[in-house]
């Protein structure tokens, strides 16, 4: 294929980059790069109420920590560029209204001043008589002098398309094939809004046209609006790109995977644990009434996020800095996101962005919904993981602690704490979550009366809790503290105090300075603690048992 060839992707800066949007953007990235041609990144913020820069922001973070750089677009670090901008379609209006004009010009634009009561009282009686709602082209029927009268007014008003008469409507999809419907279902759609900006519909087709776009990818949600956009190319004198709508993405349980999800999540929680109140200092009065108040109302993200951590709640993952914060690899959830849609063959699962350029086409997209597997992705991320150097998790793990869990990056011995967690981790999160007694202060740790905690402490004939005092004289004497020296003092202490069982030892001893049955390697544990909170916690767990059982 020629070198012409360009692919856009357009978000709309009114959220997150949701992973089927980071799909769309490999894809286009892909297929670009394997034709030798050009992506494009466009930012689609004619809704200007919901549009912010900060989500702009983060869709060129997001798509940067992919590795998915445009070659035209907003400038932002190496990426972007071109000579055929504005790449925001705010800054785009004089384009926008010299194409509407030519509609005008060609009788294929007019004003419609219905009001959205009045339009909401026409779908009504549709439902009521069981038909589909078509516009009435009531607006059609309007003097000259009417219009301008109304105008002059600065009666609010849109522009809609009016949809020439003719047969079926036919559009063309390399990946689902040829789609036809009858022009009757394409009534006469709006094209500028009543805030003066272009629809979806009408700048998409403007901008694709004149940046030169040949391929748009998308989901299948977007495939009855090629209908629309094809008449709109037709009438401008433009043709029509090549599509490829792609399969939706589905959760495990055949759910649409959603942005929603989180907010479905919690309320779940909410409604279980009968929760009639926001935990203090979590959410404000005012954000938890307005969200009790109706499903259809979501808290911020800052708000979910907080009330979760308070809650003690998992949310999903669903956007890509979800991803990111959870401690997943960039190459790993890249070559995920492939596999939901398009299949590599020869039954290759795992591979990386040089192995997708060399191999993406569009006979491999498929038509079936993809289900995003999470256990899949850990065990990606896994093994990812595993193939690092001790020197590359390092490097990694601590780029991300700085940024997402600062305290562990400023341990004092992080080699060691990167070492001991290296090959436990299926995440960078996993290895600051097992690890949170490191950063805890020493009168802080608490022990939980759990199962696991009572056997080790409490339970047989000798108990894990009477060997402590041993343990804490045997540790004391030690002059070195070093892994070596610790792991000999308590294979000689299980020797001694447990006829060899080192988990008769380790495990009381994990227990006391971690508050918990998991840590990483007891020996590197003790080492990142020092010597002085080592024997403080196990003085401290000792003492608290000692007086709240018999011991």
């Amino acid at each position: 294929m020629s070198s012409n060839v360009k692919t856009r992707f357009a978000p709309s800066p009114t959220g997150h980059l949701h992973v089927g949007g980071a799909r769309t953007a490999i894809y286009c990235w892909a297929f670009a790069r394997a034709n030798e041609g050009k992506f494009l990144l466009r930012i689609e913020d004619t809704d200007q109420k919901r549009s912010s820069e900060q989500a702009t922001a983060g869709f060129f973070e997001d798509l940067q920590w992919l590795n998915i750089l445009w070659d035209e677009g907003p400038t932002f670090e190496k990426a972007g560029g071109g000579d055929e901008g504005p790449y925001f379609q705010a800054q785009r209006l004089p384009v926008y209204r010299e194409q509407l004009q030519k509609l005008f010009d060609a009788g294929l634009a007019y004003y419609a001043f219905e009001t959205q009561k009045e339009l909401g009282e026409e779908r009504k009686k549709a439902r009521e008589e069981k038909r589909a709602y078509r516009y009435n082209r009531a607006s059609l029927e309007l003097s000259a002098e009417i219009i301008q009268q109304n105008l002059d007014e600065g009666k609010p008003h849109v522009v809609r398309f009016k949809v020439p008469e003719g047969g079926p409507l036919t559009m063309q999809d390399c990946v689902i094939g040829d789609v036809t419907v009858e022009r009757s279902e394409v009534d006469d759609f709006v094209i500028f809004k009543g805030d003066g900006y272009p629809t979806y519909h009408f700048a998409v087709v403007v901008d694709d046209a004149l940046m030169n776009v040949t391929h748009v990818f998308r989901g299948q949600e977007h495939l009855n609006n090629t209908f629309k956009h094809n008449l709109l190319q037709d009438a401008l004198g433009f043709e029509h790109p090549t599509y490829a709508h792609m399969s939706l993405i589905f959760n495990p349980d055949g759910s649409k995977m959603s942005k929603r999800d989180k907010d479905k999540t919690l309320r779940k929680f909410v409604k279980e644990n009968q929760i009639e109140k926001t935990p203090a200092g979590c959410v404000s009065d005012e954000a938890w009434a307005t969200w009790q108040a109706s499903k259809d109302n979501q808290l911020s993200t800052e708000d979910a996020t907080h009330l979760s951590e308070a809650l003690g709640v998992t949310l999903p993952e669903i956007n890509v800095g979800d991803f990111k914060r959870a401690g997943y690899m960039p190459e790993v959830l890249l070559n995920y996101l492939c596999l939901l849609g398009w299949s590599p063959g020869n039954d290759v699962e795992q591979f990386g962005a040089a192995f997708l350029v060399e191999n993406f086409s569009l006979d491999r997209i498929v038509k079936s919904p993809a289900k995003f597997d999470r256990a899949k992705l850990l065990a990606f991320n896994l093994d990812a993981l595993q193939k690092l150097t001790s020197e590359e998790f390092e490097s990694r793990l601590f780029s991300w602690c700085e940024v997402y869990a600062p305290k562990f990056a400023a341990l004092e011995n992080f080699a060691l704490f990167a070492s001991a967690n290296h090959e436990r981790s299926k995440t960078y999160k996993d290895s600051t979550e097992t690890s949170h007694f490191l950063i805890e202060p020493d009168d802080e740790i608490s022990w939980p009366e759990s199962k696991p905690v009572k056997k080790a402490l409490l339970k047989g004939e000798v108990t894990g809790l009477s060997r402590i005092p041993a343990i804490i004289d045997g540790l004391k004497s030690l002059e070195e503290w070093t892994n070596e020296s610790i792991d000999a003092c308590l294979h000689a202490l299980a020797d001694s105090l447990a006829d060899g069982s080192l988990g008769k030892v380790a495990q009381p001893v994990r227990i006391a300075v971690a508050g918990g049955p998991v840590s990483p390697p007891i020996g590197d544990t003790l080492v990142l603690l020092g010597k002085e909170s080592t024997l403080h916690r196990l003085e401290r767990c000792h003492e608290h048992f000692a007086s709240t059982c018999d011991v």
